[in-house]
């Protein structure tokens, strides 16, 4: 008998979503990952600044 009403109380549920008697719960708001934090050792441009640098160290742009 509990199940036949758990079945009945879920159908009605359904039945109030299908035709919008029922608020719909407000989603929630999606989390934005972090920015990804990049290691000096593992960026490319500052590599290859160093590069630069250490070949031509009277280079004014270095």
């Amino acid at each position: 008998m509990l199940v036949l009403f758990g079945v009945a109380i879920y159908l009605l549920v359904r039945v109030f979503q299908e035709r919008g008697l029922m608020p719909e719960r407000p989603a929630r708001p999606q989390r934005q990952a972090p920015p990804k934090v990049v290691a000096p050792d593992d960026d490319e441009d500052f590599l290859r600044d160093l590069d630069r640098k250490r070949l031509n160290p009277e280079d004014p742009e270095g």
